[in-house]
């Protein structure tokens, strides 16, 4: 079957009316909608409505939503229309709302799926309205894709889908919302809310009063349940990627994208952060703004599919507004595959500050503590390749007789001055960072936040991994003291060590919390 393309930007083009005969004769054709491109066919043409299955792939079971182009046109197609459906109407049609009602005999049971209601919507997409007008019939339209791929905002994402399959498409440019619409059933009560899109929750709310969220919005289907919408199915809106939801903050969703994507992998992330990523990186919108991530979304998903991307990681969107359409749709795309990352925080003060009592108060309150004083010990040990590398730095007689490191005479060497401690940290930075994160990805549902106590942290990779920076803070006695009598050295050699760190101000300039700790009960108030 050969496709025909019409490039329509006008309701008044004469190829409004071509398209419009051929639906109303029992064509499929392809239109513009605000929210999608939708796949039409004559709504009261049952062999029609049933090639929309069979050019989707789409499965009998799922019910499509008839579209008018004028109120009265909603009369033959059910059985009554209350006051709350004329109130929506007035509110928000023509637009991205369909409404839920019971079904009149007019309407072929291959529309509702054996229902005894009806999905109705007006789109607000002027050229839709031109072509149901022409069509002189109400129109049966599901998204103009290949059944469980990503809806098509562009014409190219219907042609990749429907070329050969369908007579005719017809391209307006990108759709403006980008996911479809909101599907509200009143053949409950009290109402209740099947898909998010466009209109959200609390604007339903302001017309109806109380409107209950399906649980089928955010959470599975169970087994057999009947779909009483468009949307409802356990996959759904998916690239061949395989798609995971990551839940987390960005510096969590920057450690899990650097240390796990691979060249063939893609994240999805809020606008400005792809540039803060290792791996191959798009923004699908800003992180407050829900309108755009819906308007990029299925485009992105597309893209990945394009690129031959074998696995996409999406930064959750929050689920306020429209925010919830988006979050609907991602849960569909991946399967109800959803990555929960720990937050990470960073532990750090000065030598002596006591950072280690701290360390051991919230590993008793269940946080992942990792020491990266004994992380050191274990990518130094006998015949390590950093071993080596700080031998090669700091004299080869730091490593004793047997292979071990000699760890007093590399830290009366590296800390005898800020330069010589610059270079054991490029030295070992790397490899102690690589060690902590690839140690919290094998343990990463163990904790909800891991803790990475380390001396300067700061100044190594790890700093952009942790969402929060703890600081503990001692008087300069005290922090002599202890290291005195923890490393038994002299008085002049703690005093090297402090030295050699930043100052106490340096550390706290940057903190998000710091903790006094000249001994007694700890202050953790701003960690717990």
């Amino acid at each position: 079957m050969k496709t025909e393309i019409y490039k329509i930007t006008d309701e008044k083009d004469e190829a409004v009316g071509r398209v419009g005969e051929l639906l109303r004769s029992g064509a499929l054709a392809a239109i513009p909608t605000e929210t999608v491109y939708g796949l039409a066919a004559n709504a009261l043409d049952p062999q029609a409505v049933s090639r929309i299955f069979e050019a989707k792939g789409r499965p009998q079971d799922n019910p499509l939503i008839v579209h008018i182009s004028s109120f009265d046109e909603i009369y033959p197609l059910v059985k009554d229309v209350p006051d709350e459906a004329k109130a929506l109407a007035d509110k928000f049609w023509p637009g991205p709302l369909t409404i839920i009602l019971k079904k009149s005999g007019l309407v072929p049971s291959v529309v509702s799926a054996g229902l005894d209601t009806v999905a109705v919507r007006m789109p607000s997409h002027p050229i839709a309205r031109a072509i149901i007008r022409a069509a002189g019939v109400p129109l049966a339209a599901p998204s103009a894709n290949s059944s469980g791929l990503p809806s098509p905002t562009r014409a190219s994402h219907v042609i990749d889908d429907m070329d050969g399959k369908i007579e005719a498409i017809v391209d307006s440019g990108a759709c403006g919302v980008g996911v479809e619409s909101t599907v509200v059933s009143l053949a409950v009560n009290p109402p209740r809310l099947l898909r998010p899109g466009g209109i959200t929750h609390a604007q339903l709310e302001s017309v109806l009063g109380r409107v209950d969220i399906d649980d089928a919005v955010t959470n599975e289907l169970e087994k057999g349940a009947v779909v009483s919408s468009p949307g409802m199915k356990y996959k759904h809106y998916s690239p061949k990627a395989q798609v995971y939801i990551v839940k987390g903050s960005f510096e969590s969703f920057r450690f899990f994208t650097d240390y796990t994507c691979k060249e063939s992998d893609i994240a999805l992330c809020f606008d400005g952060e792809e540039g803060m990523l290792k791996a191959r990186a798009f923004g699908y919108g800003g992180k407050d703004k829900p309108q755009e991530q819906a308007y990029n979304l299925f485009d992105l998903l597309r893209k990945a599919d394009k690129l031959k991307a074998q696995r996409v990681f999406v930064r959750c969107p929050d689920s306020d507004g429209v925010g919830l359409a988006v979050y609907n749709r991602l849960i569909r795309a991946a399967a109800f595959k959803i990555i929960e990352l720990p937050e990470l925080y960073a532990l750090t003060g000065r030598t002596g500050s006591g950072k280690s009592t701290v360390a051991a108060e919230l590993l008793k309150h269940g946080f992942g503590v990792i020491d990266c004083d004994k992380v050191a010990r274990q990518i130094t040990e006998k015949g390590s390749p950093v071993l080596g590398r700080l031998a090669e730095a700091f004299g080869e007689d730091i490593i004793s007789p047997d292979g071990e490191l000699d760890r007093k005479k590399l830290a009366s060497r590296a800390f005898a001055d800020s330069e010589s401690t610059e270079k054991l940290n490029a030295l070992t930075h790397p490899a102690i960072t690589d060690f902590v994160m690839n140690y919290i990805l094998q343990h990463l549902n163990e904790h909800k936040v891991f803790v990475i106590d380390a001396a300067v942290i700061q100044k190594s990779k790890m700093i952009d991994y942790c969402s929060k920076l703890i600081v503990v803070t001692a008087d300069d006695e005290i922090c002599i003291e202890r290291i005195m009598k923890r490393d038994s050295i002299s008085r002049e050699k703690a005093l090297e060590r402090i030295k050699a760190q930043p100052s106490e101000l340096e550390y706290e300039a940057h903190a998000d919390t710091v903790i006094k700790n000249n001994g007694g009960e700890l202050d953790l108030t701003g960690i717990l």
